[in-house]
C-alpha cells in the first residue's frame, strides 16, 4: 500500500529531527507499515558501513528502528568534514574525489541525481518513506535542494519541528513558514513542539493561534525524552554507569570520527571526553582505560594532542601500567610513524611521528576501505566495521603489546560481551528498548490520527 511520504523538517539545526524520524519509523513499523528512512544529504564524521559503502549513523539507527536493512540509498550524500572549509563527499556510499575537490556551488546538479534516484528507488520498494530534512528550509541565502527541492520532488507531507526548549518556538515556526518557498509552504501540513518541559496545557492559545495564521495543524507536543540513542556527533556523556565504575578517558579530537560507538560504554564506565592532560591524573592501572578513538584526519588530531601535551599524558599513563587502546585512527597514532605518500589527508604528502607505544607503521592508501568484518578476540567473535585509509604493517586488525593494544575495527564497544571482557562490568543492549520507548512517546504525545491522515494517498 503506497503512502504519501512524510518529511520532518526543522526550524533550526538540532531541532530534534533525527530523533523524531527514528520514533516515527518505529511507530509506523509496529503499525504494520513497511517504512524506510531517507536523508538526501547528511554532514557527519560518524558513519556506519552498510552494503555498498557508508552512510550517516542517524540513518543507520533509523533503519534499525524501522526494522529494515540499512543501505546507501537511505543517505545518498554524506559530507565528512576534514577541515573548517573542506569536506569529503561520499556519494551512494563511496568517496567521490572529483566532487570533494569541486567548489560547493558547482556540486548541486551532480549531487541531485543520486539524491532523486535513491529516493525513487526507496519509494518504489517501501510503503512509506520518512524523510529527514537538514538544518532549516528557511536558509534563504542558500540554494537548498535537501529540504525545499526534495519536499517538492517527493510531494511529501511536511511536519515542521521546533525545539521549544530553546525558547521562541512560535516565532521560529511562523518565521520558517513565512520564509520558505511557496511550494514548500503548501506542503507544511503540521508542526511539532519538540523537547518541552512542563505542563503542555500552558501553551494554549499559542498552538491554536499558529494554526489560524498558517493552516499548519498542531501534531502534538513532544516532551524532553530521556533516551539511549547516541548523539549524532557522538562524544556523549551520560551518568549511566554504576557507582564505583571504572574510569575511561577519551581525547575529544577536533576531527574525531565514529564516536557514537562508545555510547553503550557509558553504562559500564565513567566515560570522560577530555581536552586537558589533567584528566589522566589518578587513573587506576587495575581498572581504568584510555581510548584513542577514530579520527577523520589523523595527522591534524596528533598535532592537536601535542599542542595540549596529551601525547605526554598518554605515554605517561602507559608507562604507569594503565591500559591504552587505539581504535582505527587511534590505533595508527600508537605506532612509530604514519606515512601519507599521496596526501590522502590534506592533499600534501607527509610523514608524521606517532606516539611510539607500538612497534608499527601505518601507510595511507589511495582508496578507502569500508567493510563489515568479524574480529576474534577474548576467545569470542565480534562483528564490527572498518572505515579507513590507513593500513598497519601486515594488514593487522588487532594487536596487543602488554597494556597497549590497537584495533582497526569499529563497533566492538557496542557488544556487551566485549565491554565485560575489557572492564569486568556487565551491561545490556539498549537500542531495541529505546526504539520502543520512542514509539510509545509518539502514541502518548502526538496526534496519531493526524499522522495517518498526512500519509494517506
Amino acid at each position: 500500500m503506497a503512502m504519501r511520504s512524510l518529511m520532518v523538517l526543522g526550524c533550526t539545526s538540532d531541532a530534534g529531527k533525527s530523533l523524531l524520524v527514528t520514533a516515527l519509523c518505529r511507530w509506523f513499523s509496529r503499525n504494520g507499515v513497511r517504512v524506510a528512512p531517507f536523508k538526501a544529504q547528511n554532514m557527519s564524521n560518524n558513519a556506519r558501513v552498510v552494503a555498498g559503502g557508508e552512510i550517516g549513523v542517524a540513518q543507520w539507527l533509523q533503519a534499525g528502528a524501522a526494522g529494515v536493512e540499512p543501505d546507501v540509498r537511505m543517505n545518498p550524500v554524506l559530507l565528512k568534514p576534514e577541515a573548517d572549509t573542506q569536506s569529503q563527499v561520499v556519494v551512494r556510499g563511496v568517496v567521490d574525489r572529483a566532487l570533494s575537490a569541486m567548489p560547493w556551488n558547482d556540486r548541486h546538479d551532480a549531487l541531485w541525481t543520486p539524491m532523486a534516484e535513491s529516493y525513487d528507488e526507496l519509494a518504489a520498494q517501501y510503503d512509506l518513506v520518512v524523510i529527514e530534512g537538514a538544518g532549516s528550509p528557511a536558509e534563504i541565502n542558500l540554494r537548498d535542494q535537501v529540504n525545499n527541492r526534495m519536499i517538492e520532488y517527493a510531494d511529501a507531507s511536511g511536519l515542521l519541528a521546533s525545539d521549544i526548549d530553546r525558547g521562541g518556538s512560535f516565532a521560529h515556526l511562523y518565521g520558517t513558514w513565512a520564509l520558505v518557498p511557496e511550494a514548500t509552504r503548501a506542503r507544511l501540513d503540521a508542526f511539532v513542539l519538540n523537547r518541552f518541559r512542563g505542563d503542555a496545557t500552558l501553551l494554549e492559545p499559542g498552538p491554536s493561534m499558529l494554526t489560524e495564521r498558517t493552516s499548519m495543524a498542531c501534531a502534538g507536543v513532544m516532551p524532553m525524552l530521556d533516551h539511549d540513542l547516541p548523539r549524532e556527533e557522538g562524544a556523549t556523556e551520560r551518568p549511566r554507569a554504576p557507582i564505583g565504575a571504572p574510569r575511561v578517558v577519551i581525547p575529544r579530537f577536533p576531527f574525531g570520527s565514529n564516536l557514537d560507538e562508545f555510547d553503550l560504554l557509558g553504562h559500564a564506565a565513567r566515560v570522560r571526553w577530555i581536552t586537558d592532560p589533567g584528566a589522566f591524573d589518578g587513573l587506576d592501572p587495575d581498572r581504568d582505560l584510555v581510548i584513542l578513538p577514530g579520527s577523520k584526519h589523523v595527522g591534524a588530531d596528533l598535532d592537536w594532542m601535542r599542542e595540549r601535551k596529551l601525547d605526554v599524558a598518554v605515554r605517561s599513563a602507559a608507562r604507569h601500567g594503565v591500559r591504552v587502546l587505539g581504535v582505527c585512527g587511534g590505533a595508527m597514532m600508537l605506532g612509530h610513524e604514519i606515512i601519507d605518500p599521496v596526501g590522502v589527508e590534506g592533499g600534501t604528502p607527509r610523514r608524521i611521528d606517532g606516539l611510539g607505544l607500538l612497534d608499527t607503521t601505518t601507510t595511507m592508501q589511495p582508496t578507502k576501505r569500508t567493510e563489515l568484518v568479524d574480529l576474534e578476540v577474548f576467545g569470542q567473535t565480534f562483528r564490527g566495521y572498518e572505515i579507513r585509509y590507513g593500513e598497519l604493517d601486515g594488514g593487522v586488525r588487532h594487536l596487543v603489546d602488554g597494556n597497549v593494544s590497537a584495533t582497526t575495527v569499529h563497533g566492538l564497544f557496542e557488544h556487551p560481551a566485549f565491554i565485560e571482557a575489557m572492564l569486568g562490568v556487565v551491561v545490556t543492549p539498549v537500542l531495541e528498548a529505546t526504539y520502543e520507548r520512542l514509539a510509545d512517546a509518539v502514541d502518548a504525545h502526538l496526534d496519531t490520527d493526524l499522522l495517518q491522515a498526512l500519509v494517506a494517498r
